[in-house]
This record gives structure tokens, sequence and C-alpha cells, in this order.
């Protein structure tokens, strides 16, 4: 991942100096289990602990000659632990290594996505609750549909996220996963107990059948997880890209001083923020299939899914950490112009009371069919004036209107707040009584 989109934190689970670590500890972990099943002498375990250490550059270095990155390492700790370190690996597959160490970075690095989620799901909740009320037009296929309020928009993004992390949680047990089978995943040359004590010390749960390698259907829901959210995170960056096209601008991305929109024109104030998120967000979508098409490996093992996973892995969790980071940013300091929401709301001439109209006009005792006819007819009068003629003024001149209904009860029937009853409601739903 390149450091434009990494944040500190989510990078160091994927350092190499991390990965050793967490590889040496599983090792240890699994030497002591050994030990006291007096498989290994005691004292070697305890000298694997005090003794063992790595060298990054020293492991690279093995492995250049080697060509196998799990011997490299067992090669480099030796070299510091001495005779003790023939007791390491007994048993053992490199893939028990591998597969425990990757469920354990996708745990750690899941508790920074969930920590972001959090983060998050506050931002949205303060923005929804100070905008609950200000009015603004929905929109259907991009046209004005009925008023809503910015608040339930927010309020939309909040359950959505809300049902992300839930998402999130799922996938974390999935892949908390730990595999110390051996060759072909019999336990031939290694008891379970040792399995089981290293899930333990590594904070995973047990495979309950392995290969050689722990299924792959575990890493395909994660990823496809991340992906999910990843869309739900570009899809609030394409509300706010539209909020802010000039013929719209209801908000807009905070602008700081001394920032620049263009290199060409200096008036500009473009979506940058929410267009990058979009960007990220295909990828993150993007490593959702390679993690699918690694399911079906050969028989017990194949290593196809590894060049995958060295990829997929820290990209897939160090990008969508910074697009929840960074669309938490986007929200908290997010321009919002309630006066704007007003304007456009009023543009179209009433159009947006057509459908009180309609159900008052049934309700009177006309047709369904003919009072969306006598409707229409009016509301594209208005539509083809773009909004200089009102809706309501040519249903009063209207005769079949006005045999049904008062001027006073065609002027209730424009009443905004009448869209606003429900919102109470609606926000008890998503954010609890």
């Amino acid at each position: 991942m390149i450091p434009r989109y990494s944040r500190p934190d989510m990078v160091a689970i994927w350092e190499p100096e991390s990965k050793f670590q967490i590889w040496f500890e599983i090792e240890a972990h699994a030497t002591d289990a050994l030990a006291e099943l007096g498989v290994v002498p005691k004292d070697a375990a305890a000298a694997i602990w005090a003794k063992g250490k790595f060298d990054v550059a020293r492991i690279d270095e093995i492995e250049r000659e080697v060509k196998h990155d799990v011997i490299a390492f067992l090669t480099n700790v030796a070299e510091n632990v001495g005779e003790e370190a023939r007791f390491m690996h007994q048993g053992m597959t490199s893939s028990d290594v591998l597969d425990t160490c990757v469920a354990v970075q996708l745990t750690r690095a899941t508790d920074i996505l969930l920590d972001d989620m959090d983060k998050l799901l506050a931002a949205i909740k303060t923005r929804a609750y100070e905008h609950k009320l200000t009015p603004t037009i929905g929109r259907s296929h991009g046209i004005h549909g009925e008023p809503v309020t910015f608040g339930m928009k927010l309020a939309q993004a909040y359950a959505e996220f809300e049902r992300n992390r839930e998402r999130l949680l799922l996938a974390r047990k999935e892949i908390a996963t730990c595999a110390i089978s051996g060759a072909v995943g019999t336990f031939a040359n290694i008891d379970p107990k040792v399995e089981a004590h290293v899930a333990e010390k590594m904070g995973l749960e047990i495979e309950p059948v392995s290969t050689q390698v722990i299924p792959r259907d575990r890493h395909a829901q994660y990823f496809a997880t991340l992906a999910v959210i990843a869309s739900s995170v570009e899809r609030l960056a394409v509300e706010i890209r539209h909020l802010q096209r000039t013929e719209v601008l209801e908000a807009e991305e905070y602008f700081s001083p001394g920032q620049k929109g263009s290199s060409a024109m200096p008036h500009k104030r473009n979506p940058i923020l929410t267009e990058n998120l979009t960007g990220l967000a295909r990828m993150v979508r993007s490593y959702a299939l390679p993690a699918m098409e690694n399911v079906a490996l050969w028989h017990e093992r194949d290593i196809s899914h590894s060049s995958v996973e060295r990829m997929i892995g820290p990209d897939a969790t160090i990008t969508l950490d910074f697009a929840l980071a960074r669309l938490t940013g986007v929200v908290e300091k997010l321009l919002i112009y309630p006066e704007r929401m007003q304007k456009n709301l009023d543009r179209m001439g009433g159009l947006v009371h057509s459908q009180r109209v309609l159900l008052a006009l049934t309700q009177a005792g006309i047709s369904r069919e003919d009072s969306y006819r006598i409707v229409q007819r009016n509301a594209m009068k208005v539509w083809e004036s773009d909004g200089e003629v009102a809706l309501l003024d040519l249903l009063k001149a209207d005769p079949d209107v006005t045999a049904k209904l008062s001027y006073e009860e065609l002027e209730e029937n424009f009443n905004l707040d009448y869209h606003f009853k429900h919102i109470d409601t609606i926000f008890d739903r998503v954010f609890g009584g």
C-alpha cells in the first residue's frame, strides 16, 4: 500500500517485524505445549523464549538462498537460540505458522476497523441530530421527489454503517481461527492439544478441521465484508458529491484557508475527498474477487492463494482504515446549507406536493386515474415553466379541482411539515428512543 493512503497503526500490523514476531510467538507457544506433553524438554522451551530473536535483514538474506520464508525464519532464530532450537516446529508445517499468523493480523486489523466504525457512527449521529428537522428535497432518479430532512439522510447512513459494524464483528469471528494440525491436517505428528494451547494464547479459536490450510471460505467472507463496507463508504461519498454540485450546493466538503481547487481556475472548490473515497472503495471491492477465487485450492492445499493474500491482506485493511477515517473527517467538517436546501425545495413551484393533492382528490370522490390526470396536466405546466408558475395557483384555477377541494383544503396540502410527522419515529428506530 502506498503511504499516501496509509495510517501508521494499521500499517504496523503488516510490517515484517510484526509478522515475524507473531511467527515467533506461535512457534514458542507451540513448543511450550509440546513441553507440557513431554514431547520436548521444558528447558528447551524456556530457552526459546529467553534467547529467541530474529533479524529481518538476516531472514531475507537466508531466504534468498533457501527460497522458503518459514525455513529462513527458523534458521535465523536457531542462530540465536542455539542447540535448543532443534525442538522448534516439531510436527508442524509452514501453513500452521502462516495461516495462524494471518488470522492474528486480520483480527488485529479488524479491531482497528471497528474503532474506525465507532468514530464514523458517532460523527454521523451528531450531524443527524443537528439537522434532524432541516428540510431538503428527496430525489429519485436524480429528480425532485418529496421533502425529507437532511438528518433523515444521515440517519439512513448511520443505520447502514451500524449494519456494517455487525457484519464486521461476524467477519472477525469467522477469520479468527488457529490451525496447528501438521501436514495435510491429520495431527499425525502433533497433538491437537498444541493447537488448542496456541489458539488460546494468540486469542483465536481452533479451526475444527483444516486440510493443511485454514479453509479459504473464511477469508472470502472476510474480504467480501470489507467490500460491502467500502460500498457504503462510496454511497455516502457519492451523495455528498452530488450535493456539492454547483447547481445543487446543499452541502460541501470543508475548504480550508489556503487550499486550492484547481491549477487553472482559481474559483474552484472541488469534492476531492469524496471523489478519493469513491476510488478507494473501488480498490477495496477489487480485493473481494481474488479472495473468493482462493477458496478452490487443490486437494489438501496448494499455494495459489499465498501471493494473493500477501497483497490483499495489507492493501484491503489499510485502504479501508484510511477511507473510514477520511469519511469521518468529511462528515465532521461537512458544510451544510439549509437556506440552499429550502431554495431548491421551492424552485419547482410546489411540484413536490403533487402526491398529496392526488390523494386528496381521491379522498374527495374522484377516481385515482382521473385524479392523476388532473394533477399531472397542471404539474406539467409548472414543469415546462421551470417553476415560474406555481402549482397551487394552477390548481385553484382548475374547476375540476375546486369542485372537490376548497382553497383552504388545497393550501393545507402544501404544508411542508406534513412530511416530517414521523421523523421522531425514524430516529427512535435508528438511534434508540
